[in-house]
């Protein structure tokens, strides 16, 4: 009796005093959403491979909340509407905490309308081409204003270059981001008939056209560069067909959106020596940080397995929801997204990331050389820059904001002073 007057008392002292919630259940389950087979496979599996290389982390150190984590993963196999019925299958079945996962646009898209019904938490670890502000999502890859416009900058001005190839895999992200950049090199002279577009399927093989095509747009002495926002293992194809038409990187040089360490890790490099791909992280960051993850991976993986940017993303990504849920005392999604916001954890290059109420972070943005070795030589480097949800460069979004923490609106337009419910493109 003594002891049950004890334990009476110690709860209404709890209850009074506020104790911290805790998880409704152990384990507390993270859902995995990355593509196992299909034309994704060769980016996404490693993202997979990242998720429960933390997850085991995390555990070692403790779990969450006094409870272990458990990884469900699941195959959307590089089908877009399918990865609509595994989110659903984690949310329901599975009832997942929270879900890291997605490369491509099309595929996030498909999952948003399921987030958000069954109000799930999404990180989202890829560039993208902005356009859109979910509460339900967090953003942690690079907005335009964080890759493709400091890309497009580096081209015009270090490289010189007059005329511009925007070649892209058919699909959101290329399209989007094209035509973003299409409206800032207009913004900075470049004449219409000095930017070829094209567009190619997922998975496209034959490049010859394309590049003799985009050979061709220098036939006039004017310098020509390429911006690709070509995604998946049709990068193959595409480097290759450089090589054999003889392109090197003084002759045009190619900077990639979508190519990094794991897609060159397939690749004769030799060649490729001197085109650039812009992202927010490199293997090559030379910070003790990286170091210790760089090793930690490799220790588990093996040491011809690589590190790349969305990696990098999950990492803070995974650390900032971990950080979050033990101050809210809970995985419940309204409270872990409260406390996300002004959540910082240290960049993997130096630097500290902090979450935005945007639901992007203010990441560094690099620009790094392809070496023989498929690695990447740093060769430009930015401060945190903040992530845009709404770009600049397009009239109908310049006057949007994302605002969830104080203003609970994705787009704020700034001029009405209203939260505008519907946008064509979101």
């Amino acid at each position: 009796m003594t002891q049950l007057k004890s334990s009476l008392a110690t709860a209404a002292l709890l209850a009074a005093f506020g104790a911290p919630a805790m998880a409704a259940d152990c384990p507390i389950k993270v859902g995995v959403l990355h593509s196992l087979s299909g034309t994704m496979a060769i980016s996404e599996t490693t993202l997979k491979d990242t998720m429960l290389m933390l997850i085991e982390q995390q555990n070692a150190k403790g779990g969450l909340l006094g409870c272990e984590l458990e990884a469900v993963v699941v195959d959307p196999a590089s089908d877009w509407p399918l990865f609509a019925e595994k989110a659903r299958e984690l949310l329901t079945v599975h009832n997942v905490d929270v879900i890291f996962g997605n490369w491509t646009s099309v595929s996030r898209k498909s999952v948003l309308p399921v987030i958000e019904e069954l109000n799930g938490l999404l990180f989202y670890p890829v560039q993208y081409e902005g356009e859109e502000s979910s509460k339900n999502v967090f953003y942690t890859g690079a907005a335009p204003n964080q890759q493709a416009i400091p890309a497009t900058d580096y081209f015009l001005e270090e490289l010189g270059v007059e005329k511009f190839a925007l070649l892209g895999t058919d699909y959101v992200y290329p399209r989007t981001t094209n035509n973003i950049l299409e409206s800032y090199l207009k913004q900075k002279g470049i004449a219409e008939a000095d930017i070829f577009v094209n567009y190619t399927p997922f998975g496209h093989s034959d490049w010859s056209k394309i590049v003799a095509d985009v050979v061709a747009l220098g036939a006039d002495g004017k310098k020509v560069g390429v911006i690709s926002t070509i995604n998946g293992d049709a990068n193959i194809g595409f480097y290759k067909e450089l090589a054999a038409a003889g392109v090197s990187a003084d002759d045009i040089p190619v900077v990639a959106f979508s190519v990094g360490e794991e897609e060159l890790s397939g690749l004769d490099t030799t060649n490729l020596v001197g085109h650039l791909a812009a992202w927010n992280y490199f293997q090559s960051a030379d910070t003790e940080i990286n170091a210790e993850f760089v090793k930690a991976w490799k220790a588990r993986m093996g040491e011809d397995r690589v590190t790349n940017d969305p990696m990098e993303a999950h990492y803070i990504g995974f650390n900032m929801w971990v950080n979050a849920a033990t101050a809210a005392g809970t995985t419940d999604v309204d409270a872990v997204r409260s406390a996300m916001y002004g959540q910082e954890f240290p960049n993997l290059t130096g630097g500290t990331a902090v979450m935005l109420p945007n639901h992007h972070l203010a990441k560094p943005v690099l620009i790094g050389e392809i070496q023989a070795d498929g690695q990447f030589d740093i060769i430009s480097q930015t401060s945190e820059v903040p992530g845009d949800a709404w770009t600049d460069f397009l009239p109908e979004s310049a006057v949007l904001m994302s605002d969830w923490k104080d203003l609970g609106c994705g787009m704020y337009n700034t001029q009405t002073k209203t939260c505008v419910q519907t946008l064509s493109n979101y």
